[in-house]
């Protein structure tokens, strides 16, 4: 059986805000990307669907390589550092976690048609291939505080109710169930084999879980474009998205107050470990039309993604009591495959040209995360697998409105530039929050040869965690920042 039909079996959760949702959070982990790629597409904040000229533009809108007169090789190497602050129950926390990355490489190859047949309504025929990285992982959270009302061991006690005690060593229950019962957290009632008592029913439990997590999705892309009558510029790439995760969590409860009942308790841990990995294809197909000298507008359209992934996980229980035992338990090694659909996008974009001295451009991205589907992988499964997730991302996911907005001003060869990025929430109103801004800022040198520009992104976003079903705890208030420095250095040939 696959892990997203074992997670939400396990944790029961009805709604997206519980545990169950790592089952949809997977989903929307390889469907909402950002902007990513070369320096001056960043520091513009990816407002350049209809300003085309750069690489990252292959990945948004492909008609960008239209505008190519001349060939071009670019190579960009950034810093990434996310913090994230943590606020539940009165109590605060935060971590932090950076890495160095490379964030594009490309190459432009230009083929002047006019050259060779004058008089041509085509001038320019473009191929370009190469890699950006649209979404960086690394992460590392510490969430904290008291919980005097119940325990994650409430939530097991309920979802064992009802089950013969040997089966709880059957899957999917052998990956939190089992383990709780080896290591004496949950057991049965007396003469009652089908129900159960935990160690901490009554709560008076500190609660803490710690989240690491490594990776990154990257596109290598090929694309075609053409230029004709320097009024129309088309394009259309054939993309291959590649993704890693890896995330190490570790939850763990401590009594805090003793209970006449349960004074044996001491403290249990929950670690879970996952890799992910993913290939897929997707096609973009857009359009720069240029309506006058000072004014552009584009179009494009992104089919879904459609990947094949594969995950291993595995989760081990420990457990700890005031006279000295301790237990400890582990599943077993769980590999599972299984195939990804991502939602379609569609770009508006309009910008203002003024001569060779400044632009100002927006683009509008509308993506409708209802849309994300899980399908199962031929060899594994039957088709309905997936029916249950499948349903509460139609049910948790909504529309989402993204906007970017950049300018660039150049005085002789040093150009300054700026943006503003706002990606709506993916969930439906009053849901999550979700919603996520950029700023952006930038500055590089411009000669006929080469070029080397320099970029800075600061990300902030809102959104609830909940240890688990959010029907027995409140939520963890995260505030999740980063900061990106980019560099690109780039040759015209």
């Amino acid at each position: 059986m696959k892990k997203i039909k074992l997670i939400s079996i396990l944790l029961f959760s009805l709604t997206l805000a519980s545990l169950d949702a790592q089952t949809t959070v997977d989903a929307l982990r390889y469907s909402q990307i950002t902007f990513g790629g070369t320096a001056r597409y960043m520091s513009m904040a990816g407002a350049f669907s209809a300003v085309g000229g750069d690489f990252s533009s292959l990945s948004t809108n492909p008609a960008g390589i239209g505008l190519y007169k001349s060939s071009e090789f670019t190579i960009t190497p950034s810093v990434f550092s996310n913090k994230t602050t943590s606020f539940y129950n009165g109590h605060w926390n935060e971590d932090s976690k950076s890495n160095f990355n490379i964030s594009n490489v490309g190459m432009i190859m230009t083929y002047d048609i006019e050259k060779d047949k004058p008089g041509s309504d085509w001038k320019n025929m473009q191929f370009g291939f190469g890699m950006n990285r649209y979404n960086n992982f690394s992460s590392r959270m510490i969430m904290e505080g008291p919980n005097m009302d119940n325990s994650l061991l409430t939530s097991y006690n309920d979802l064992a109710n009802g089950i013969y005690y040997d089966n709880l060593y059957n899957p999917p229950n052998n990956f939190d169930l089992g383990p709780a019962f080896d290591t004496y957290l949950l057991d049965t009632l007396p003469d009652e084999p089908t129900q159960y008592r935990n160690a901490m029913p009554a709560g008076g439990v500190w609660q803490r879980k710690t989240i690491q997590a490594n990776g990154s999705m990257n596109e290598f892309l090929f694309s075609l474009g053409g230029n004709y009558k320097d009024k129309l510029y088309i394009g259309a790439t054939f993309g291959i998205p590649f993704s890693r995760y890896f995330e190490e969590s570790r939850y763990t409860e401590i009594a805090m107050a003793d209970s006449i009942a349960y004074d044996e308790f001491s403290s249990f841990n929950y670690s879970e470990n996952l890799e992910a990995r993913g290939t897929g294809f997707n096609f973009k197909f857009g359009l720069i039309y240029r309506a006058h000298d000072w004014i552009r507008l584009g179009a494009a359209i992104h089919t879904p993604t459609f990947f094949n992934m594969r995950e291993n996980w595995r989760t081990k229980t420990e457990s700890y009591f005031d006279n000295g035992d301790n237990y400890y338990s582990a599943s077993p090694y769980g590999e599972y495959e299984y195939k990804l659909e991502t939602p379609w996008k569609a770009i508006g974009s309009l910008a203002i040209v003024v001569g060779k001295i400044g632009i100002i451009s927006a683009d509008y991205e509308f993506v409708d995360y209802s849309n994300m589907r899980f399908r199962t992988h031929r060899y594994y499964g039957s088709f309905d697998d997936y029916q249950d997730v499948n349903y509460d991302i139609r049910e948790y996911y909504g529309k989402a409105h993204n906007i970017r907005v950049g300018t660039e001003w150049r005085v002789n060869n040093i150009v300054l530039r700026g943006g503003y990025a706002l990606y709506g929430s993916p969930y439906k109103s009053g849901f999550n929050d979700g919603e996520c801004t950029s700023y952006t800022g930038g500055f590089g040198y411009r000669d006929k040869h080469y070029f080397i520009d320099f970029a800075y992104v600061y990300t902030s976003s809102n959104e609830d965690y909940y240890f688990y079903d959010k029907s027995y705890v409140e939520p963890v208030k995260n505030e999740n920042t980063s900061s990106t420095f980019i560099a690109t250095l780039g040759f015209r040939f």
